[in-house]
């Protein structure tokens, strides 16, 4: 069983800054895709970035130019600059393909950033 454990997020102000991390608790195998989704309230969950184990990196219109995603094998980090109020949500780590059954999702992370 494959747990993804999230570190980082909290409350800051508008234009302030925040990391996020995920580490699989896994070693031996190669996680394909690793990245972030969020979830704002009364929204549904949407892409924010994401990075396959060769380095191509998807990024939510939203967010480019201002978050950045990097990832050292199975440990993924989401560095977010220049957050906005509309950014507030609940952040999942995930991680699917290469040696993996399924997809997974990490328990959650809240990020909220006032005006």
């Amino acid at each position: 069983q494959v747990q993804l454990v999230e570190s980082g997020g909290g409350l800051v102000q508008t234009g302030e800054s925040l990391s996020l991390s995920c580490a699989a608790t896994l070693s031996f195998f190669s996680i394909d895709v690793m990245g972030w989704y969020r979830q704002a309230p009364g929204k549904q969950r949407e892409l924010v970035a994401t990075m396959t184990s060769g380095g191509t990196t998807e990024y939510a219109d939203s967010v480019k130019g201002r978050f950045t995603i990097s990832r050292a094998k199975n440990t993924v980090t989401l560095q977010m600059n220049s957050l906005k109020p509309e950014d507030t949500a609940v952040y999942y780590c995930s991680a699917r393909g290469g040696g993996l059954a399924r997809d997974y999702w990490g328990q959650g992370t809240q990020i909220a950033v006032s005006a």
